[in-house]
């Protein structure tokens, strides 16, 4: 009799041994799920386009895949998505947007790149020229300060009269925030809001309006995962992105009418740049000069892969991150309640460090050890995110 129990054990062992798998799989994501099936099956950014003969199989992807067959050689334009395009990256002289002009650039897309540091600008153009096999003509250097609305016309002008088209815009420019609400002055607000909102939305009007003539185009917004959740230290930060969150996803409900208009919301978390030396502090002349330790963090130029490919395949929003922000996306979902729980436990230990001013990480030597293996397993330092969430001693 207890034989008749060993199939149904040896079946309950697999779908637990399956089940522990894909949890681990799980555990090494740094995107969600329509990001990484997008990644991994859906159209690429830039590849070369491979040329192949027109077999049977390969014929019938024509009417399929959107390839077409040519002189005999069937030319897969799936491979190309942002090669050729014309390409407007804000925020472009350091971290995700600097990011974004070197890839693009290899892949070649036509780039008009601004901020406020046109000399910044310059070493950046500089570079992407030295890695592809763009032009000087092919890279516009366009200043740029998104608080000054009344610029952005003429702006976008400038874009169209050197290219005659715009078919991405990319909303990247903005400013981080660490302080305390009780201690930050309401001007600061103002300012918040006046870059990362205001002057995103103003730009992004004048474009629109040209796409909505082409009736095509991409409109991109580097949101973040506080545009999902609330966070210590950032309460106007997470206001400004709720707030752009709020506004791209009623605006793509307003462009039902243009199918080749794109609304793409990117909300990247914890990344690899000096945005922490540039963030809003208790008053505007206040600066932190001290970008912290970065190594837990995403490498930015993984960030920028997965932004393209979220572009490339008409993503409506990708959450790119390590965990325990990916996790934390979830739960903010479907258990917002342990989600609360969590954000909690992380902000009462980072708001005693913010005002202590203690930034290293210690772990006790049996968690250092997990987290060394879990983290060789996995390539980078994701996992140490989890330790400090459960044990928080001391986490910046």
């Amino acid at each position: 009799m207890a034989w008749d129990c060993v199939p149904c054990l040896l079946v309950a062992g697999g779908a637990l041994l399956a089940l522990l798998a894909q949890l681990f799989r799980w555990l090494q994501a740094d995107g969600d799920l329509t990001l990484l099936r997008a990644e991994w099956r859906g159209k690429k950014p830039g590849k070369a386009a491979r040329q192949q003969p027109p077999t049977a199989g390969r014929v019938a992807a024509v009417v399929r895949g959107g390839a077409r067959c040519r002189r005999g050689v069937l030319i897969l334009l799936i491979e190309n998505e942002l090669r050729g395009k014309v390409v407007w990256v804000t925020g472009a002289s350091s971290g995700i947007g600097e990011e974004l002009a070197y890839q693009l650039s290899k892949i070649g897309a036509l780039l008009a790149i601004s901020a406020r540091r046109e000399d910044e600008l310059e070493r950046v153009k500089k570079k992407c020229l030295q890695i592809s096999n763009l032009s000087e003509k092919d890279i516009l250097v366009l200043r740029l300060d998104l608080t000054d609305r009344s610029s952005h016309e003429a702006a976008t002008n400038s874009v169209l009269k050197h290219f005659g088209k715009i078919d991405v815009l990319v909303n990247n420019g903005g400013r981080s925030q660490r302080s305390l609400f009780v201690d930050t002055n309401l001007d600061v607000y103002s300012a918040i809001m006046e870059l990362n909102y205001l002057g995103t939305i103003s730009l992004t009007k004048h474009v629109l309006n040209h796409m909505i003539q082409r009736k095509k185009g991409k409109i991109v917004t580097v949101s973040s995962v506080m545009g999902i959740m609330g966070a210590p230290l950032a309460s106007g930060y997470c206001a400004s992105k709720h707030a752009l969150q709020g506004f791209f996803n009623s605006l793509r409900t307003e462009l039902t009418d243009y199918p080749e208009i794109s609304i793409i919301n990117i909300c990247p978390g914890p990344v690899q740049s000096k945005i922490i030396q540039n963030v809003f502090t208790e008053n505007l002349a206040k600066s932190i000069e001290n970008s912290g330790d970065q190594s837990h963090k995403m490498p930015t130029d993984r960030c920028v892969r997965l932004t393209l490919v979220s572009i490339a395949n008409d993503l409506k929003e990708a959450w790119i991150s390590d965990h325990p922000y990916l996790a934390v996306c979830y739960l903010w979902q479907y258990a917002p309640t342990w989600a609360w729980w969590l954000m909690n436990r992380m902000g009462k230990k980072r708001i005693q460090n913010f005002k202590s001013g203690v930034v290293s990480l210690f772990l006790c030597p049996l968690l250092a050890c997990f987290t060394l293996l879990t983290d060789f397993s996995h390539g980078n330092v994701g996992i140490t995110f989890w330790i400090c969430f459960l044990f928080p001693s001391s986490l910046p």
